[in-house]
Parts: structure tokens; sequence; C-alpha cells
């Protein structure tokens, strides 16, 4: 797996030196990292922010954090290698003092997942769109059991893309370990659409701060 991620960025620094957070923006499946950096502007982002290719190439400029063998049930040792490259990249890229605010699609939002899970101090108000999250236990977990942070869980009443059991295992785990903010949206697919974006930007202004997007 090549650990060296490739971003895109906004115009301002992303480092979050001056103490506000960073979003970070992770891909699904066979994307890259162009393919959520428009949610930006649809999310009227005023925080830095980067959009990260995953490290496994595919191919015609796609891309994968990692193989998929069983869907919906990832092999633990390629998603912690996939992890390990994420707070690769943030560590080299975002001031230590800074927390990110992930928004992940689909493997990206599993993804999105497992940046709480493994340094949930780290960790601010997650986005996970059309995702899940893994089996087994993480080293954040107990912490999360305490602390119960805020995280969105969107995903389409119409997704046969995510198997079963990820959806369940993910209805079982976060409420426990979270303070979940669920919704399922009528007729949507594995997709995006304007009114989960919508829920999104509400979320993000209220538990990163009025002053990170703007107000419709």
């Amino acid at each position: 797996m090549n650990s060296l991620l490739r971003d895109v960025r906004s115009s301002q620094p992303v480092d979050g030196s001056d103490g506000e957070a960073v979003a970070i923006f992770l891909h699904g499946f066979g994307s890259n990292e162009r393919d959520l950096a428009g949610l930006a502007g649809a999310l009227g982002l005023r925080l830095p922010w980067a959009s990260l290719r995953a490290p496994l190439l595919m191919g015609n400029g796609g891309a994968a954090w990692f193989e998929i063998v069983t869907p919906g049930d990832p092999d633990p040792a390629p998603l912690a290698m996939a992890t390990d490259s994420v707070w690769a990249w943030v560590d080299a890229n975002v001031d230590p003092t800074a927390r990110v605010v992930p928004i992940g699609f689909s493997q990206g939002g599993l993804m999105a997942s497992q940046l709480l899970r493994t340094r949930p101090e780290r960790v601010i108000a997650p986005v996970v769109l059309g995702g899940f999250v893994a089996r087994g236990t993480q080293p954040g977990d107990d912490v999360l059991a305490v602390s119960r942070p805020h995280v969105f869980w969107g995903r389409g009443a119409e997704d046969r893309v995510i198997a079963a059991p990820a959806i369940a295992r993910t209805s079982a785990f976060l409420p426990t370990h979270a303070t979940l903010h669920e919704r399922v949206y009528p007729g949507l697919a594995h997709g995006i659409d304007a009114a989960e974006i919508a829920d999104v930007r509400d979320f993000l202004i209220e538990h990163v701060g009025a002053h990170a997007v703007d107000a419709r």
C-alpha cells in the first residue's frame, strides 16, 4: 500500500495553527480526492479543509482505503494501515493543537469513524455519510463510551451497497459510544442529496461553531 496520500486543499492554511478545527474529506471506494471537495462549497465551510486521496491506487484516477474482501466487514490489518496513513498526513500537515472534523462517504465514512475510534481526543463532530463502523474494538472505544461525542450518521433508505450486517453493527455501536444524530433519507440510494447536505451544514454549525460555516 502506498502510504503517501495526495490532497486538494482550501485556499487558506490547513494547519489550524490558530486553534480552529480542520475539516478532512474522505472519499469512497474507487473515487479520489476531488470527489468530495465540492462539498466544501455546498456546506459553506469557513474552516480550513483538505480532501485526501486514499493510499491504494486502483488505476484510472481511482483509489481505495483498502480492498473489499467481505462487503461491510473489512480485514483489520489493511483497515489499520489505512487509518495510520490518514493520521500520518494529519500529523505532518495539521497543528497538534487543532482538532479534525472528518467528513467521509461510504468507505470514507468508515474511515471517519476510524479516526474517531483511534484518537478521539483529536476529533470533533465526525460526519459519516453512507458508511458504517468496523467490527471489533478500537483504542478509543472506552473513552467514547464515556465522552459520547456528537456524531452525524446519514444514509439513504434505498442504499443497497452497504451490507445489512454493517448497518446493524453501526446501529448498535453508535448509540452507546456517541451522541448520535442519525438521519435516513427516503428515496435516496447510495449517495448524498441536498437534504442531507443541509442537515450536515446545520450539524456543523451547532457542534463545530457558528463561525465555522455560513448559515443559510
